[in-house]
Parts: structure tokens; C-alpha cells; sequence
């Protein structure tokens, strides 16, 4: 019973890595909510869990660059600095430090082990986490690569956006089978489901209610996996409602995903729809208002204003008739968020970070290795394993990308990066309050691998631009534009 969703997903595997259609897009966006899965036997990996997803993503790599101009883009992308150049030096010192530093300083440095008890400190030493997770952070840079080839065509973004549907829509689903797994029986067919050898938070309560997991191991994990598919869609929603997806089947999936991520009970996923909800006030005014606004931005700006006015309006009035309605909510989010700081988890998290910031202080600044500590803070995580000059060249990175712009010609990768960008603070701010690794994740590796397609993309343009305007008679050639067959990932 339990080989049977690893066999249908190696099943699903094969056939997206020889079909000629983009199967694996969507088989990327589809395995996300399956965090439980080991997608290997543990046994034949020494007890590490691999899920789906990065094998996905390993295969979508291995289509869209094992060939001669997959390889050249790999290599412009590494060393040219408008591209990746930042993103390959913070990756080079992550293999150095992760190598060689628990080495280094064994026993000399306290850390909190990635696996294992996690209410003490223990002296550094080297474990099998520090390859597992370098390899994860590798499998995501090179998605963010693969990716940046993969969508500079404008049909594989649609592609892209489908699958980002998909995958809401299967979140949503598990979800619901785990939310209803408390009236029916059928937790036995979740089972087989949740096969990862890390401790799996099932059946945790908060104020007598489940705190509903889906297919994810935690409450917290499958909460912010709504939480980021529910950002970028809200942004892009004023280009996939109607043109990618139908308008009341994407309204739907809006609402329950941000249900679910309320039922995961998960402060930081509270938190980040407190400011998902002022971002997406401010995006509106920033259409409404802005200057040089396309049209395909300022679509639907009256309905999306009849829609909240009216759903303000329905919510103040009820809270007038019946106040006591609200109780249960308003007990939540003060249970939740306004008394975290007084609760254990709370503190044990903090401690977390003092401990493997201090590791960052002994190692003189040099980083402890991806792997070897687990702080509650994505930034300290970044400096406490590759050290303050990979810190730099990572948010270097980031900062860069966000500053990119789409050509005048890629009216939809203006839209792209707009959503990229106002989608980006809650997705760091959750991370900010609960991050654990060094690595970025796949989901965050998808949107670099966008903002880097469109940059890409817009360099491509502007070189066949100037070509024209030195011999109008030549006709433009696209070099870096590798997909041929817009349904062909493999170039």
C-alpha cells in the first residue's frame, strides 16, 4: 500500500521526461503539497527523505539544459553579473563551508542539530544533513537556472501558470481530506502518504481544533505552501483570471486557499496574510494610480473594489448583528499571534537563532556549513552556514533580480515581474520569522527562475534590436531564446 504513490509517481516522472508536452511544469506544481512523501525508499538513501518535488525539478533541469545550448546558458548564466554570477559565488562558498567548516571547527562551535533533539545545543560535527540539505540547495539553483531558460517563451509562462493552479488546487484538496479526516475515517488512505522519515505533526490540536496538514509535514509548512501559492496568484490574478484560468474557478481557489491557510492555525502564516492583505491594497492603488500603467494591469480594478467593498461591508455588518460570531476567530488570531511571544515554542525558537548566530561569531564570520545548525530565521540560516560574505552575495542576488525590468516589447513579462516583486515581502517576511535552512526552496527558486527568464529575455530583444538598427536587412535571430517547440522543455 505504501509503494503505490511512490510508484504513480515515478510513473507520472517518466512520462513528463519523455513526453514532448510540459508535463513536468505541472508534475512541478502538482507534487508540492506532498511534503510527507519520500519519493525513495529511505532505506536506499541512509534514512534521508527526498520528495517529489525536487526530483521533479532535477528532471525539468535535466531536459532543459543537458544539451550544447543548455550548457552555454549555464555557463552565461554562472558568470555573467547581470544574471547569476552573485548566485554561483554564494553557491561555490556554500559547497566550501559546508565541506570543510564542521570539519574546521569539530567541537569547537555549539550549534542545534537539523535533526534530532532540538531543546539544547550541541558542539558542531559533521552528520549526513550537510549533504542532504547542500544537495537541496543545489537542486534549487539549478531549478532557478533551468527555469530561467524554460520561461523565456511566453506560451511555457502560461504553462507555468496553469500549473500554478494545479498545484493551489491539489493543496487545497489535501487540506480538505486531512480537515475531514477528523469526522470520517478515512486517515488510512492518508498513510501511505506519509512516508517521510522526519517527525510528522499529525494530529496536533490548538484551542480544540485540528490543526489541519494536508499532506505536509507540520501545520506551520503546509500553511505557508498555501500562503505562497495564494501571494503570487493574487498578483498575477489581474492577467490569469479570464485570459489563463476561468474567472469563477480562480476567485474559488482564492478563497479556499486562504480558508486552508487559516485552518493550519500557524502564526506565521497569520502574519503573513495580515500583510499579503495591506500589499494587495496598496498593489491596487499602485494600478489605479500609477503612472504608466498598461491596460492588462488595470483590469478588473472596479470588480476587484465592488468585491472588497462588498465583502468589508458584509463582514462590519455581521460583526454589528452578531459579535459573538467572531469569537472563535478573534480567540485564534490572539492565541496564534498577539500571545507568541509568551509561549514556549516561542522561546525555544529564539534560542535556536541566538545559538546559531553565536556559531556564525565563532567561526570568525566564516559560516558553519548548510546542514549543520537550524536557527528559526531564513536571514540568520543564510549567515550562520555560508558566513557574512555568502550572505552578501545572496541578497546581492536577490536585490539585483528585483530591480530588473521587462522589455517594452514582453508585455507579459511586465506583468511577471510586477507580481514577482509585490509577491515577494510576505514570502521573505514568513521565511524572516520561521526559516530553518540555508536554502531558498523551490517554490521561491520558480519566481528567481522567472525574473531571471524575463531579464534574459529582454537582453535577447534588445541584441536583435540593435542588429536591425545596424543592418535593417538582416533578419533578427534570438540565440538566447532556446525552446523551439514552446510544448518541448528539452530545447
Amino acid at each position: 500500500m505504501f509503494v503505490v504513490p511512490m510508484l504513480i509517481f515515478w510513473g507520472l516522472a517518466l512520462w513528463g521526461l519523455f513526453s514532448r508536452k510540459p508535463v513536468l511544469i505541472y508534475l512541478f506544481f502538482a507534487t508540492m503539497p506532498f511534503g510527507s512523501l519520500a519519493a525513495l525508499p529511505p532505506p536506499m538513501t541512509a534514512g534521508l527523505t527526498f520528495t517529489p518535488t525536487p526530483i521533479v525539478a532535477l528532471l525539468i533541469a535535466a531536459r532543459s539544459l543537458a544539451n550544447l545550448r543548455g550548457v552555454n546558458f549555464v555557463i552565461a548564466t554562472a558568470l555573467m553579473p547581470s544574471r547569476g554570477l552573485l548566485l554561483f559565488l554564494f553557491w561555490l562558498i556554500a559547497v566550501f563551508t559546508t565541506l570543510f567548516m564542521p570539519r574546521v571547527f569539530l567541537g569547537q562551535v555549539d550549534i542545534i542539530p537539523v535533526r534530532g533533539t532540538l531543546n539544547a545545543s550541541y558542539p558542531l560535527y559533521p552528520t549526513p544533513q550537510n549533504i542532504s540539505q547542500l544537495a537541496y540547495l543545489t537542486i534549487s539553483i539549478m531549478t532557478v537556472v533551468a527555469f530561467g531558460r524554460v520561461l523565456q517563451n511566453e506560451a511555457m509562462r502560461r504553462h507555468a501558470l496553469l500549473g500554478l493552479c494545479l498545484g493551489a488546487a491539489i493543496a487545497v484538496f489535501t487540506g480538505f481530506l486531512d480537515f475531514a479526516s477528523q469526522y470520517a475515517p478515512i486517515a488510512p488512505l492518508l498513510e501511505p502518504f506519509r512516508t517521510a522519515t522526519y517527525a510528522l505533526l499529525t494530529e496536533v490540536e490548538v484551542l480544540g481544533a485540528k490543526r489541519v496538514i494536508g499532506l505536509m509535514p507540520e501545520a506551520s509548512s503546509f500553511g505557508n505552501l498555501c500562503l505562497g501559492f495564494l501571494t503570487l496568484m493574487v498578483f498575477l490574478r489581474h492577467w490569469m483570471s479570464g485570459d489563463v484560468v476561468d474567472r469563477r474557478i480562480f476567485l474559488s481557489l482564492l478563497g479556499l486557499l486562504v480558508l486552508f491557510c487559516w485552518l493550519s492555525t500557524s502564526s506565521s502564516t497569520y502574519v503573513g496574510l495580515v500583510l499579503l492583505a495591506g500589499l494587495a491594497g496598496a498593489e491596487w492603488l499602485w494600478r489605479a494610480y500609477g503612472s504608466n500603467i498598461r491596460r492588462a494591469r488595470t483590469r478588473g480594478l472596479k470588480l476587484e473594489f465592488w468585491l472588497a467593498f462588498g465583502g468589508v461591508s458584509a463582514v462590519l455588518f455581521i460583526l454589528l448583528m452578531i459579535p459573538s460570531l467572531f469569537d472563535p476567530i478573534t480567540a485564534m488570531f490572539d492565541r496564534m499571534v498577539l500571545q507568541k511571544t509568551g509561549s514556549q515554542s516561542f522561546e525555544e525558537r529564539n534560542m535556536w537563532t541566538a545559538v546559531s548566530l553565536q556559531a556564525m561569531i565563532d567561526t570568525y564570520g566564516i559560516g558553519v556549513g548548510v546542514g549543520s545548525t537550524r536557527p528559526s530565521n531564513a536571514f540568520v540560516a543564510v549567515l550562520s552556514s555560508v558566513g557574512i560574505l555568502g550572505t552578501l552575495f545572496y541578497y546581492g542576488f536577490v536585490v539585483q533580480l528585483l530591480a530588473r525590468n521587462a522589455h517594452p516589447d514582453d508585455k507579459e513579462g511586465a506583468v511577471v515581474v510586477s507580481a514577482v516583486r509585490w509577491a515577494f515581502l510576505p514570502i521573505f517576511i514568513v521565511g524572516f520569522l520561521i526559516g530553518t535552512s540555508a536554502d531558498f526552496g523551490l517554490f521561491v527558486a520558480f519566481q528567481y527562475g522567472c525574473l531571471i527568464a524575463v531579464g534574459t529575455r529582454a537582453e535577447t530583444l534588445r541584441r536583435a534590436r540593435r542588429r536591425e538598427v545596424a543592418d535593417p536587412s538582416s533578419e533578427p535571430r534570438f540565440s538566447a531564446m532556446p525552446l523551439g517547440n514552446v510544448a518541448d522543455t528539452r530545447g
